[in-house]
């Protein structure tokens, strides 16, 4: 556990091999250094449970204690198909929990149960014992959000929540980065963009469609349904073969894909069709991270790490304010233009 006393300002500077005036600079916001030392030495003094005097006051205006005397225990309940972003959900929560001296612990719920059996095996394997629990992305079958929902501790939900539920959320704001996906493309001339992506399963993904509708329509641009692949998955060649379909009918100079599962299979169309990426047709993804398979792609960074940071944070804020009122929260990122994008080919390639 943290102990004021004994980190300094030197040990911070020891720590990373710099000097304790860079370090002084870093915390007190002063000019001198690049934005990426000083995310990294205030990343390094909050592991190490180092807090400047205006943090300290940050932490006692939200009732949070910068130095706690008690250790207290959180999970992380997931499921196979959230496990894809908790690497570095979980990595966000413990940079965090560590300055503190929390810990956070993964439950991975089962899939096959009786819905009447979930309450009890909740209670059985600890969910109403922790000091909070943060509920993942992607929890399926959607019957255990009810009784998750229902915990008699407090709850994060990191994913976007349903109407009229009473919890807190945090998560990476994947209507904004699509908003964002789609004005690059415009900048460069795209005009006649697909979007592929199932608006089944996450309510996150419903909501894709609906900014990739907003932000075309925005621009000037209704898009067509006809031409735009959202329904329901049986599979990568199904998904496969209803692409190259699409894209021989409507010939889109620009295909967004907005489910990180389906840019292979998007990626793979395209090259089925002798099309080459980005000469012949322009893509973007919202890939959670850049797998090593594919090309750099272009895409929305979505801040996932971040938003286990800022979960963090509001579990501790609704620990100390149980009565305030429930916030949900989006965590906006930054655009990388990539590999994949350049300007409209002159004439569509069969």
């Amino acid at each position: 556990m943290p102990v004021r006393k004994s980190v300094t300002l030197r040990t911070i500077a020891r720590e990373l091999g710099i000097t304790v005036q860079t370090v002084s600079k870093a915390l007190k916001g002063k000019p001198g250094m690049s934005e990426a030392t000083r995310q990294l030495i205030v990343l390094t003094a909050e592991k190490l449970g180092y807090y400047t005097m205006d943090q300290i006051r940050s932490l006692r205006l939200d009732h949070i204690a910068p130095y706690p005397s008690e250790r207290m225990r959180f999970l992380l309940i997931q499921t196979a198909e959230s496990v894809p972003y908790n690497v570095r959900l979980l990595q966000g929560l413990q940079d965090r929990f560590f300055s503190f001296g929390h810990r956070i612990e993964l439950l991975q719920l089962p899939k096959a149960i009786r819905e009447e059996a979930m309450a009890g095996w909740l209670e059985e394997n600890g969910g109403h014992y922790a000091d909070g629990v943060f509920i993942a992305p992607s929890i399926l079958p959607q019957t255990w959000e009810r009784p998750l929902f229902e915990l008699p501790v407090p709850r994060i939900l990191l994913s976007f929540p349903p109407s009229g539920v009473k919890i807190d959320s945090v998560i990476w704001d994947v209507y904004e980065a699509t908003c964002q996906a789609v004005a690059h493309l415009r900048s460069l001339g795209h005009e006649r963009i697909m979007y592929v992506g199932t608006t089944h399963v996450q309510r996150g993904f419903a909501l894709r469609w609906q900014a990739f509708d907003y932000a075309m329509r925005l621009s000037g641009i209704a898009p067509d349904p006809a031409m735009h692949s959202t329904g329901e998955r049986q599979g990568s060649e199904q998904l496969r073969s209803e692409l190259r379909g699409l894209i021989q009918a409507h010939r889109p100079s620009a295909i967004l894909c907005g489910v990180d599962g389906e840019v292979a299979d998007v990626y793979a169309a395209c090259r089925e069709l002798g099309l080459r990426v980005p000469e012949h047709i322009s893509l973007v993804g919202l890939l959670n991270a850049q797998p090593d398979t594919l090309p750099l792609f272009t895409r929305p960074l979505l801040p996932i790490s971040e938003t286990g940071y800022r979960a963090a944070d509001r579990m501790l804020w609704r620990i100390a304010n149980p009565t305030l009122p429930y916030e949900h929260i989006r965590i906006q990122g930054d655009f990388f233009t990539g590999e994949t994008t350049d300007i409209p080919a002159a004439q569509f390639a069969t």
